[in-house]
């Protein structure tokens, strides 16, 4: 069933205790670290993916991350010329670390269910790692709120499957799932097409994860 009041969904309320600092604990590495983890995991960095999905996305777009945690993202964007970079982060721990290593990016605490923007307001939205940790049901939700904020482009990095499938994560149940989240957002948003997409599989497991772009469409119903 899903939770009948945003932001206070089993998932968010284990994100904003201990599990969550802990997760953030465990990943405390640079946007350099993270690179060399990509690399490591698929063959290709974050910063060559980004370059090749963004190519067209111009330098002064207003970029928002949703969940950005302790901000390495948005640093990789900011390496590579993005100057409009702002960051949503449920968890108040990953903030504050966020805002200590960052500069001149926007950060706000809420959630993905509750984002403190006007319509369109933002030129692309994102997440990376961050749908897979909402339960199905409440998922709708989410990426409703990422569409509403979406001017024109919405982009994820995801673990992928071609149906829902929970994994165990860290010996808990409720807390992960892989599906293929490009095609959710295709089914429940008309006005999407998909400009790009890339499966990624794991070189040392049998796990994939997918990085897609969608644009919203003129005129779509």
């Amino acid at each position: 069933m899903s939770s009948t009041i945003p932001g206070r969904t089993p998932q968010l309320t284990a994100w904003r205790a201990d599990f969550g600092r802990a997760y953030t604990d465990r990943n405390l590495v640079t946007a350099e670290e993270m690179d060399l983890l990509w690399k490591k995991n698929f063959g290709f960095t974050r910063t060559q993916l980004n370059q090749r999905f963004l190519s067209s996305i111009p330098k002064d777009a207003r970029i928002l991350e949703v969940g950005c945690n302790i901000g390495n993202q948005l640093l990789l964007l900011q390496e590579l010329g993005y100057t409009q970079l702002y960051g949503i982060e449920t968890q108040n721990y990953a903030l504050d670390l966020a805002r200590t290593r960052t500069s001149s990016i926007s950060f706000v605490q809420s959630s993905a269910f509750d984002l403190p923007f006007e319509n369109e307001y933002f030129d692309l939205v994102f997440t990376s790692g961050v749908l897979i940790h909402i339960s199905p049901p409440d998922l709708p939700g989410a990426q409703a709120e990422i569409h509403r904020c979406a001017k024109t482009y919405i982009w994820g990095a995801e673990y992928y499957a071609p149906t829902a499938t929970e994994v165990s994560y860290r010996g808990h149940q409720g807390l992960l799932w892989k599906m293929d989240y490009a095609r959710s957002y295709l089914r429940g948003f008309k006005d999407l097409e998909l400009v790009i997409e890339q499966r990624l599989p794991y070189l040392d497991n049998e796990n994939v994860d997918s990085m897609f772009l969608l644009r919203k469409v003129s005129g779509s119903a």
